[in-house]
């Protein structure tokens, strides 16, 4: 019989609140580099020009709420310039 302290049930609610929070922030993070990513493919250098300060906010965002760290966060956001800029020359 397992027996639970008070601390531990609230410990588990808790855990399953922000792991209903991350999944649903890192969801609509990948969506918006997949939206971007389309656009780049597509070569719609005007659709991903507008798509891109979205990306950027969407990253920022999951780095405040620990979803990202920062490095990758920035590292992600470079890498989305260098393909505008790589579509645009194209």
């Amino acid at each position: 019989m397992a027996v639970r302290h008070k601390s531990a049930l609230k410990r588990a609610r808790q855990n399953a609140r922000r792991n209903e929070r991350n999944r649903s922030l890192r969801s609509a993070l990948r969506t918006v580099i997949k939206t971007f990513r389309e656009k780049i493919a597509a070569k719609d250098v005007a659709g991903a020009t507008e798509a891109l300060p979205l990306v950027h906010r969407a990253i920022d965002k999951a780095v405040t709420k620990g979803i990202l760290h920062r490095n990758t966060a920035s590292r992600g956001k470079s890498r989305a310039v260098a393909a505008l800029k790589r579509a645009g020359a194209a």
